[in-house]
């Protein structure tokens, strides 16, 4: 199971993209929020607990200062993947990449792109299907689909050409 979470609910609509991902690929997944500035007690524990719980990844959203990420990181043995989230008091959305981003050592935090769920969803998926054949063919399945599509986007534009 892959673990969804996110600072506040204003960030559903990113984190979204990676639950909808995770499902196309027909993966277990729990999404909630858990504010790390907000409700520090309950990060502690679900963190603690994640594993306990059935989670193999998590995946956590965060604006601004964007703590969630790091600090799961710091409580589980999991892996966490950061999603640096380009909230209304961003600043332009660095603040949120670079807090997950430049990690202390000792404590990874995998981080995909600002507002980049959808990577995040697709890089969990990859962790999983390392020990999970089904999930690997599934990933290769929708690889050769993207190859297919910018085929057909080349060949049509070769065809037709640019104007």
């Amino acid at each position: 199971m892959v673990s969804i979470i996110m600072g506040s609910d204003s960030d559903l609509p990113i984190m979204r993209q990676a639950a909808e991902v995770l499902t196309e690929f027909g993966i277990a997944i729990e999404v909630t929020v858990v504010s790390a500035h907000r409700t520090p007690d309950r990060l502690y524990e679900y963190a603690k607990k994640a594993a306990g719980r059935g989670v193999q990844v998590v995946i956590a959203g965060a604006g601004g200062a964007a703590h969630l990420p790091g600090m799961v990181a710091s409580l589980t043995p999991l892996p966490v993947i950061g999603v640096p989230i380009k909230s209304r008091n961003s600043i332009d959305g660095w603040d949120s990449v670079l807090s997950i981003l430049q990690m202390p050592g000792g404590i990874p935090v995998a981080t995909v792109a600002l507002d980049g769920a959808k990577n995040a969803g697709l890089l969990a998926a990859r962790i999983l299907g390392a020990t999970d054949e089904n999930i690997r063919k599934k990933m290769a399945d929708y690889q050769e689909n993207l190859r297919a599509q910018v085929q057909a986007k080349y060949e049509r534009l070769e065809k037709e050409g640019w104007q």
